[in-house]
């Protein structure tokens, strides 16, 4: 039996399909997991630089610990009016500020002076610095301070801060009203003394 002959072309078309189906075979696909395994590793690449942006803006977030603020005694000076013997309103002002103080509020020891200017008899001028510091102590007790706090001291002309005349002899009413004051200290409370422990007694 003669073998059939293929016509030149079909035999070349056959043997490069031949060649290719070939190849492929040799080369197996991508299975399913592998590309899993891509689509994870994606993923990942995408959330890592999210990850160091939130880490970024929490360290510029955190404060730091602050210190502890140390406490010193406080003193101001309170000025009153020419006649009465309550503070205005921007004393009273200054007496409210006080009491937000950290100084204020640990508790320690309040001294309020009473003073006056020279004009009237010395017991006139030292019943009106008493007047003066005891209205003081009246308001910070009327804001629940404790009374026992409080040390209440007249000096009615003898501490002048500012001249109460003039040279020429007519009166300095700036330094009048400078020396028409209360002023007030706020101590620390006292450190707690160590309980001492009594000492063993001999056997």
């Amino acid at each position: 039996m003669r073998g059939l002959k293929l016509p030149e072309g079909a035999a070349h078309w056959l043997s490069a399909a031949a060649i290719g189906l070939a190849v492929s075979a040799c080369q197996p696909g991508k299975a399913p997991q592998d590309d899993q395994s891509e689509a994870a590793a994606d993923a990942s690449d995408a959330v890592e630089p999210e990850l160091v942006k939130k880490s970024i803006i929490r360290a510029e977030i955190d404060p730091e610990p602050s210190e502890t603020p140390v406490l010193q005694p406080e003193t101001i000076v309170v000025p009153f009016p020419a006649t009465g013997s309550e503070p205005d309103a921007a004393g009273l002002a200054m007496i409210d500020d006080l009491m937000t103080h950290p100084s204020f509020r640990a508790g320690g020891p309040i001294t309020i002076w009473g003073h006056s200017d020279s004009k009237g008899s010395d017991e006139q001028n030292l019943a009106a610095s008493r007047r003066r510091a005891e209205a003081v102590r009246g308001y910070l007790v009327k804001n629940n301070v404790p009374r026992d706090r409080i040390t209440v001291i007249a000096l009615g002309e003898a501490r002048p801060i500012a001249p109460n005349r003039n040279l020429d002899g007519t009166d300095d009413m700036e330094g009048r009203a400078k020396n028409r004051r209360v002023e007030i200290k706020v101590d620390l409370p006292a450190p707690p003394q160590a309980e001492e422990t009594p000492a063993a007694k001999p056997e």
